[in-house]
């Protein structure tokens, strides 16, 4: 298998425009593992989400009869839309996994302590695209412990430009 040059990393990267970043998640979350997954969306909420019009701090995902939906993410009405053919802020959205995906997160969603926490969400080639994450709760001493380590490791790198 070959690796991919630094040319086609930047080219996939071009294709991929970040809408919005829940960066309340990795603090309050340990990340173990992620996944890309796509969302059913109906037409006002993919024109709001091209004016950037979304909140995801409080958001996660839910298992239900083995289909996973996005909970708690607002999405603002798009303004020029007229209120008929708006839609509501904060409704149940389907994410779209294959059926080995969904049975793989949701017997680890369904032990104790872990949790389905969208990290972030973009556009990938056109299409609304969500990073799915299983994360394990933090308590409040391993936070401070990880704040700790990254103001350490941000000194030890302003260091090492320095000299």
């Amino acid at each position: 298998m070959a690796k991919k040059s630094k040319a086609t990393k930047k080219e996939e990267n071009k294709n991929e425009k970040s809408i919005g970043e829940n960066r309340k998640a990795r603090h309050e979350y340990q990340i173990l593992e992620h996944l890309e997954c796509g969302i059913q969306l109906t037409g006002s909420e993919v024109k709001s989400l091209r004016d950037g019009k979304l909140q995801m701090a409080e958001s996660f995902a839910h298992v239900v009869n083995g289909e996973v939906f996005l909970v708690n993410c607002e999405i603002s009405p798009y303004s020029n839309a007229s209120e008929f053919l708006n839609h509501e802020a904060r409704r149940k959205r389907k994410l779209l996994l294959h059926k080995r995906e969904i049975i793989k997160f949701a017997l680890k969603s369904e032990e104790k302590g872990f949790t389905l926490v969208p990290l972030k969400m973009y556009f990938k080639q056109g299409r609304a695209k969500v990073l799915l994450g299983i994360g394990r709760g933090r308590q409040m001493h391993d936070k401070r412990e990880k704040l700790k380590k990254d103001v350490a490791k941000r000194d030890i790198d302003r260091a090492m430009k320095r000299g």
